[in-house]
């Protein structure tokens, strides 16, 4: 019989309250609700848990061992599960190797077919080169006219200095009668005068002949004798005619540069085939940045402007400046910044071979001498200082002057140069991988090739146009190829991965994916849903967690959880189509979806109070060299199409060029010509969703700083005192209060090789990470274990006399994270959840007016109640007299904002 539903019964996983619940097979469904509502925990942890436990469980114990296990589920039964794959929303990569080509496999598609069908040119001349057969080289001399006149030649050198009386020797001895030299025919037994100073061409005359069909057989074996003189290159002077090249490898004769044998791997930046020497193929390298060694240009060289070498004090770096100030004629008093952008080079990068006259004399004047010498220049100098240095002190000071850059000598191209030179229809792969996924699948529809070409690219172009069009179709035909993975939002990682799936092709998978739509404008949203369309039409089960109301409107099933958050989440409040959620009265999502519930537009918008932080010509990646005006004190939303340049004008130019004018930061904005306003703005904070912590010590309560003062009050008990505990007593990071046996974690790992590792709860505490001696002390009937395990409501309650603990608690309530408990570990928050801990925090902090705050995308996560909760969050920052900007797609967001700056189109 087969299956036509997914039966769950008795579902316990985190907040879940025994859910019992039938989900269509082969349809799309939605689970939405509330942030904390338990979501996650059912299609993730639940359903495609057991799906792939299953699986591995089918597998040998050797097999087992390799593989990463998932424990089993807290739920009574599972029917109808198909194998599993699950697409959710963690970040790429952050391997500086990987990138939108590598993840996608279209960049080694690209290497194949530029090894098939790539032309190859000089990397020194540009001029296109090609390996021939003798076959094919006689039968090109056998083309010209009958009765010319040609000799064959074997070019033995090549532009080399040196008088090369031994190659001639040579030569001679080997039976040849006569040479060419810088053009000049000569018998061999002449003598023969050479400057030895010059370069030269030396050429030995292996035959001449007249062209007619009879001399097939000779001119093969005189062509072949020459191949073998000159490593596989040979000239054929023809009589009034110009002269041909032969070569039997891929290499220039002109320029004697032999290439590598066409093949992928010199395509590819993680081989030492491919990838540029210089920067070991990643692109980028630690360069000096004449940013950070002369930051302040108004002052003059003897007020210290050259940072490495301070004010000019000491008498010997005072005589060589002042040596060539002297000999240029301009003067170590002048700001750097009033010096000619010549003498600016100089200083910075030495005089080259120009000698300058140095004087030098001391205090008592008893002592005078001169010398002339270079100017070795103030980055050639510590470039020679951290190459020659042994102490990593030394090493360390100097790295304080270079930053990341491109690499020089590929220009950030990753690859070497014989690779870069090999072309189709003009364009490296290096150029393929810097275009658009747009522009790509343009390129490759539109490229002619001959005949012979099309047969041999024609499978390898099929594969990468089906790859290039599943892209676009999840919304990423922005993206470059060479974009790196690490960059990619979660949700752009998400799409990639559900585009490589879709080419896949495969039926009878259960998919779970966690908001798709994260990050897509409402353009790029309806090429999703036909995506996800699709991929259920092949014969799949699609589960989405979601809160778009689009994808809930083209859902067949939608499950509701709720009614809250937390431990006020976990039921199911209401299950089936969109009437039927609509219909059910319990429903929060219901009711949106109605418009019954909604939020209000604002009923005046704020003018902000009147200054304005102004960037000009920003022009980094795709922004076309924009003006932008930011009116402080007012909530801006930057909205625009998926690849528009929104991040990078708001992370990647407007961050960095603040932080590095407020901070003194050594990053790189993205370019631009002038930043203004600055003066009006003392603190930048950008709120992304990466983990508020990377271990399951840090969680809300240490990360927003409403710990210590709890810690703080244990200590000042009565009992505390009279036994000397100190605030670290109470924290499960410092030996003495934790409990010894797990170190305060609260459960103990135990490795089962062929087995999944068991976590089990350690049996000293109990699970509470602290010595029963710790918690002998208490404040109000409860002792530290007891108050980590509280809710922040139940917290917000219990010291609700203490205005430090309150403040901090009251905040993350606000952002509506009352369900969340304060012991509970940040690796367990979602990214939306993690942001709205970061949100708290700066809630919690007295703002000075003058702040201006970023996010991307701070709805993510959220259902319309909680984008409500946030709105009003956001709002608290912009009353207090901050500036907050935030990118964002959602409709809700966008029509609460008081200015509104769309990129696009």
């Amino acid at each position: 019989m087969v299956q036509t539903k997914i039966i769950i019964k008795g579902a316990r996983e985190h907040n879940l309250k025994n859910i019992n619940l039938e989900i269509p097979r082969n349809k799309l469904i939605v689970i939405t609700g509330l942030s904390g509502s338990g979501k996650s925990s059912l299609a993730f942890d639940t359903i495609y848990a057991e799906g792939q436990r299953r699986y591995i469980e089918s597998l040998s114990s050797y097999a087992r061992q390799f593989m990463e296990r998932m424990k089993k589920p807290d739920v009574d039964y599972i029917e109808g599960l198909s194998p599993a794959i699950s697409i959710d929303q963690r970040k790429a990569s952050k391997n500086p190797r990987s990138t939108v080509g590598t993840v996608t496999e279209i960049y080694d598609y690209l290497r194949l077919l530029f090894a098939r069908i790539g032309i190859p040119h000089c990397p020194k001349c540009g001029r296109r080169v090609s390996k021939q057969t003798v076959e094919q080289m006689v039968d090109q001399i056998l083309n010209l006219s009958p009765g010319t006149k040609i000799q064959v030649l074997a070019p033995i050198i090549r532009f080399k200095k040196g008088e090369h009386k031994q190659i001639l020797e040579d030569i001679q001895k080997k039976g040849f009668v006569r040479v060419r030299v810088d053009g000049n025919t000569f018998e061999v037994e002449e003598d023969i005068k050479i400057d030895r100073y010059k370069n030269h061409n030396i050429e030995v005359v292996v035959d001449r002949l007249l062209v007619k069909p009879e001399i097939k057989t000779r001119l093969a074996g005189s062509i072949e004798t020459a191949l073998s003189l000159s490593e596989g290159i040979v000239v054929v002077d023809i009589e009034g005619g110009k002269e041909k090249m032969f070569s039997e490898h891929f290499s220039c004769p002109k320029c004697g540069i032999n290439l590598p044998e066409i093949a992928p791997r010199i395509f590819s930046f993680n081989n030492p085939y491919g990838a540029c020497p210089d920067c070991s193929g990643l692109g980028f390298k630690m360069e000096f940045d004449p940013e950070l060694i002369v930051p302040d240009k108004n002052k003059s060289i003897l007020q210290g402007a050259l940072v490495p070498w301070g004010e000019v004090k000491g008498k010997y770096l005072y005589h060589i400046l002042k040596g060539l100030a002297d000999f240029y004629g301009f003067s170590l008093n002048t700001p750097f910044v009033k010096l000619k952008s010549e003498f600016q080079e100089i200083i910075l990068y030495g005089s080259g071979g120009i000698k300058i006259p140095f004087k030098y004399q001391n205090d008592e004047q008893s002592t005078y001498w001169s010398h002339e010498n270079s100017f070795e220049g103030v980055i050639n100098n510590l470039k020679r200082r951290y190459r020659e240095t042994k102490s990593e002190y030394i090493r360390s000071e100097i790295q304080k002057f270079m930053n990341i850059g491109p690499c020089p000598s590929c220009e950030g191209k990753r690859l070497r140069p014989e690779s870069l030179n090999v072309t189709i229809d003009s364009f490296s792969i290096a150029d393929i991988a810097e275009k658009s996924i747009k522009w790509n699948y343009n390129f490759f529809e539109k490229l002619k090739l001959n005949e012979r070409r099309r047969v041999i690219a024609g499978q390898i172009l099929k594969e990468i146009k089906n790859r290039l069009s599943f892209l676009t179709n999840v919304g990423l035909d922005y993206l470059t190829l060479s974009r790196s993975s690490s960059t990619l939002a979660g949700g752009e990682n998400q799409r990639i991965r559900l585009a490589t799936q879709i080419g896949s092709s495969l039926t009878g998978v259960l998919y779970i994916l966690d908001e798709p739509s994260i990050g897509l404008h409402q353009k790029d949203n309806c090429k999703l849903l036909q995506t996800l369309i699709k991929l259920k039409d092949l014969g799949n089960t699609v589960i989405v967690i979601e809160h778009d109301e689009a994808t809930m409107r083209i859902a067949d099933y939608i499950v509701d959880l709720g009614p809250g958050a937390g431990v006020h989440g976990g039921y199911l409040v209401a299950k089936g189509s969109i009437k039927d959620i609509i219909k059910n009265k319990k429903s929060i999502t219901g009711k949106y979806l109605s418009h019954f519930s909604k939020i209000n537009i604002p009923s005046k918008r704020r003018k902000g109070n009147g200054k304005y932080l102004k960037i000009y010509g920003a022009r980094q990646y795709n922004l076309k060299n924009i003006d932008v005006s930011i009116p402080l004190g007012t909530l801006i939303c930057i909205t625009g199409v998926s690849g528009s340049g929104k991040s990078t004008l708001v992370e990647e130019t407007l961050y960095k060029a603040l932080i590095r004018k407020i901070y003194k930061s050594r990053v790189h904005p993205g370019g631009y010509d002038k930043i203004e306003g600055v003066e009006n703005i003392d603190k930048v904070i950008i709120i992304d969703q990466s983990p508020i912590g990377r271990t399951s010590r840090s969680n809300s309560a240490t990360y927003t700083g409403a710990f210590t003062p709890i810690r703080e009050i244990f200590s000042r008990t009565k009992e505390a005192k009279i036994r000397g505990y100190k605030a670290g007593r109470f924290s499960f990071n410092v030996k003495g209060g934790r409990c010894d046996a797990c170190q305060g974690g609260g459960i103990v790992k135990i490795e089962m090789y062929f087995l999944p590792d068991v976590y089990i709860l350690c049996e000293v505490c109990k699970g509470k990470r602290f010595n029963r001696e710790t918690l002998d002390i208490k404040y109000k009937s409860k002792n530290i274990a007891q108050v980590l395990d509280m809710t922040v409501e139940e917290a917000l309650g219990f010291f609700a006399a203490i205005p430090k603990i309150k403040r901090k608690l009251q905040t993350l309530y606000d952002v509506g994270l009352g369900y969340i408990k304060l012991g509970q570990s940040a690796t367990t928050l979602s990214g939306g959840e993690a942001q709205r801990v970061k949100l708290a925090k700066e809630l919690s902090i007295k703002s000075t007016g003058r702040t201006i705050y970023l996010l991307d995308e701070p709805t993510t996560g959220l259902h319309f109640d909680d984008v409500k909760k946030l709105l009003d969050v956001l709002d608290r920052l912009v009353e207090a007299g901050n500036t907050v900007m935030v990118i964002e797609h959602n409709l809700e967001v966008i029509k609460s904002a008081d200015h509104i700056i769309d990129l696009g189109p």
